[in-house]
């Protein structure tokens, strides 16, 4: 009597696997995570340091940021966004180089008048209440219309920031993504 082949049970092959093969398998399995993780850097999301106390209180040097890029493809950046940002073309003009980001505060979206006086930020003639700044600004700033397609963004540390007051106003164009969530330190863990 002979066995029907399509009725037998499988098994499971134990033929080895050349190394060549394995290696070849395991470097496609990297490739792919690879370019998935340029993707999501690119496109989704990417991790951030901060490297200065502009934005104090509210962000530390050293903290860790995951800043999210999705938002903004769909949307316009809101007031009290913290963003992150290319240089500009007046930064640049100050040498900072194009790939050096940025983080700020975005504090006057188009059609806005921003003022500085009398230790208060204003827009359109109305005093901004700040419960995040480190203190209030000592410095003076002339009443300035955010025109379309631009921001006025200010570190929360307002008198030790290179910021709008100082360069101008942000195009679009340059914003990154808006800072979301801090990683590290591990104490202070949570939506930024």
């Amino acid at each position: 009597m002979t066995s029907d082949p399509t009725t037998e049970p499988k098994t499971l092959s134990t033929e080895k696997i050349s190394p060549w093969k394995a290696l070849w398998e395991n470097f496609q399995i990297l490739l792919v995570a690879l370019i998935l993780a340029l993707i999501v850097r690119s496109y989704v999301a990417e991790p951030r340091f901060i490297p200065s106390d502009s934005m104090m209180p509210t962000l530390h040097v050293g903290d860790r940021l995951v800043v999210e890029k999705m938002s903004y493809r769909f949307g316009l950046p809101n007031f009290g966004d913290i963003v992150v940002f290319d240089p500009p073309p007046q930064l640049q003009e100050q040498g900072y180089s194009k790939d050096q980001a940025f983080i700020k505060r975005i504090i006057g979206t188009p059609g806005e008048t921003i003022e500085v006086k009398n230790g208060k930020v204003y827009i359109d003639n109305q005093p901004l209440q700040e419960s995040y700044i480190a203190e209030a600004p000592k410095y003076l700033m002339s009443p300035a219309t955010v025109p379309d397609g631009s921001f006025f963004v200010m570190g929360d540390n307002r008198n030790n920031s290179n910021d709008s007051h100082v360069w101008g106003f942000l195009p679009k164009e340059y914003i990154l993504g808006r800072a979301w969530i801090r990683f590290y330190p591990f104490d202070r863990l949570g939506k930024v």
